[in-house]
């Protein structure tokens, strides 16, 4: 670790001298006179009975405050706990999702400044916490580690979550029965972790990483394995090193430490929910970073990851195979070497320690029992499996500000379609359609009023789930929405249309019948005719026109509570779905 130079006054000194209650206060809580005098770190995790991403925080919570008090620190622990899109998934519930995310940056952001801390160590595991607390530093911007709590391991048969949703489509079919359907439910999650597939939660804990803000090789590591609660630990004794030095997370965190996740985030075919959290997270580090970026770094990116939903094997493969460090050393000629991490170290300095330390070694002899080497999981630059990134921003007249699609995900049939809208105001009454076979071949199931304004953007997991479940359907119809996918969903899933029709998008006002191109490679998804009738552009343009003066908009979903206010200041999901 390098050395790290001493400033002059520790913050929470200072509020000490401010406050003459902060002494006694803390002594009541068991503190000793002489920890009121040590630096003081944060220590926030979303530690919570929630689900099996947070259940588990609490030992490396308290793994973080050993190694705060080995260095000579003293750690305070608080909590905001986050809630589990899977366990909110098929109600209302899913819809505060989003909304969490902002919310638990609110409180780190309280729970920081209401206090007055020197450093932080931040804890958390999952969709909406991860990017939550890469928020809150943001905002904090104290000097600050993250720690995730890793991936669960995958269930018999390498059984992981993310085949629940599709378990469940062939149930309702009578495809199979209900004694396998529950033998899969009640083995899909054998351990705590974050669910073992390439979604949200496991791109994120990658993010982390990526950006400089974890101890390298750390970020989605088995959450059973001993090597964790050693990283939590030597967390904690760095926070007190940078306290000691002052070097907050902005000193460290630049708009080139964000390219290079973006590039991390392509090699590994990321969730496209990244494309909500990332740009959210720059905005709080005063950096500009929207949707379009993502598509620009894209173009031309390797794609090397072969993980669940769009690969083979399960998450916790990623670590055995060298994790966000192999990915790097393999794309390194896309990246900025020379930013900074929180060790003191540049990325292309961190990369070769690494390599001189055996770490490669020692994750590849995870993989030695499953038959494997590392190049089965990652590829190689030089053979990847995509060399388009894994994402695009689609615009036309249907999305004038973008949508965004995971082409990785799409069938190669889907690049480029005319389809039928069959439109729907709600995903309950689009489920039906598909698993009734009311969608045929060609059809474009539209999911509207989902967006930010209209539901708090919630995610249309169970309907891409059907969909792909389904052959007839998984190769020759898309899923258009204004609302959001999970990290799991495959398929021609189209999401984040933008302006949302709750805002008077253009999404408001299709009709069934209504034609639309799709066109990933063009980049476009546009409105084309009429009653199945292609026409021309002044013609649709005309048409837009006179139906939007015929919309009447729906009524506000949310008269009180924490939605009327996410609905209210949430900015578009091309630039973050944050509130302003």
């Amino acid at each position: 670790m390098r050395r790290y130079v001493e400033m002059k006054e520790l913050h929470s000194q200072e509020v000490r001298k401010l406050a003459p209650e902060n002494d006694p206060l803390k002594i009541g809580m068991g503190w000793t006179v002489e920890d009121l005098e040590k630096p003081q770190i944060l220590v926030e995790s979303t530690f919570g009975d929630s689900h099996p991403g947070s259940a588990h925080l609490d030992l490396f919570v308290e793994r973080a405050v050993e190694g705060i008090s080995k260095e000579g620190g003293k750690g305070a622990r608080y909590f905001a706990t986050d809630i589990c899109d899977g366990i909110a998934q098929g109600h209302d519930g899913i819809n505060y999702s989003l909304a969490s995310r902002d919310m638990i940056a609110n409180m780190i952001e309280i729970h920081g400044n209401a206090t007055g801390f020197d450093a932080g160590v931040f804890i958390a595991s999952c969709d909406k916490s991860v990017p939550a607390i890469l928020m809150g530093i943001g905002r904090l911007n104290l000097p600050a580690v993250v720690v995730t709590g890793g991936v669960m391991e995958a269930g018999p048969d390498l059984l992981t979550l993310e085949q629940i949703g599709m378990y469940s489509a062939m149930y309702q079919r009578g495809e199979i029965s209900e004694d396998k359907f529950l033998y899969y439910k009640h083995h899909a999650c054998p351990s705590c972790g974050a669910c073992s597939f390439m979604g949200t939660a496991s791109t994120m804990q990658i993010m982390a990483e990526a950006l400089g803000l974890m101890i390298p090789g750390t970020a989605l590591m088995p959450a059973t394995c001993d090597e964790l609660k050693t990283a939590a630990y030597q967390a904690g004794e760095l926070a007190v090193k940078l306290a000691r030095s002052g070097l907050t997370a902005r000193d460290i965190v630049t708009k080139d430490s964000f390219e290079n996740a973006i590039m991390v985030h392509a090699a590994i075919s990321g969730s496209t929910n990244s494309l909500l959290h990332i740009p959210a997270i720059a905005h709080e580090f005063g950096i500009e970073i929207d949707a379009d970026t993502f598509d620009r770094m894209h173009r031309n990116a390797h794609y090397l990851l072969d993980i669940r939903p769009a690969g083979k094997w399960p998450a916790q493969f990623f670590y055995y195979a060298g994790g966000v460090p192999r990915i790097m050393e393999e794309i390194k000629s896309m990246l900025h070497l020379d930013a900074r991490t929180i060790n003191g170290r540049t990325v292309g300095e961190n990369l070769e320690k690494l390599k001189k330390d055996g770490f490669y070694e020692k994750c590849e002899s995870y993989l030695e029992p499953w038959g494997l080497k590392a190049t089965d999981v990652i590829r190689t630059f030089e053979k990847p499996i995509g060399t388009n990134g894994t994402v695009a921003i689609l615009r036309g007249n249907l999305a004038p500000d973008g949508a965004v699609v995971k082409h990785s995900a799409v069938p190669k049939e889907m690049f480029h379609a005319v389809l039928q809208a069959r439109p729907f105001d709600s995903e309950e009454e689009a489920i039906e359609a598909v698993l009734t076979h009311k969608i045929r071949p060609g059809d474009a199931v539209i999911i509207r009023y989902e967006g930010p304004v209209g539901s708090g953007m919630p995610e249309m997991f169970y309907t891409t789930e059907a969909i792909a479940s389904d052959e007839s359907l998984a190769k020759s119809i898309a899923l258009i929405t204004d609302g959001r996918f999970s990290g799991a969903s495959k398929g021609p899933a189209i999401g984040h249309v933008s302006p949302e029709a709750a805002a008077g998008g253009p999404i408001a006002f299709l009709e069934t019948d209504d034609l639309i191109l799709l066109d990933i490679e063009e980049r476009k998804l546009e409105i084309i005719g009429v009653k199945g009738q292609k026409l021309a552009e002044e013609e649709i343009e005309k048409i837009l026109e006179e139906r939007k003066r015929a919309w009447i908009p729906k009524e506000e979903k949310y008269k009180s509570g924490v939605l009327k206010i996410y609905s209210e200041h949430a900015v578009s999901p091309m630039k973050g779905g944050y509130m302003e």
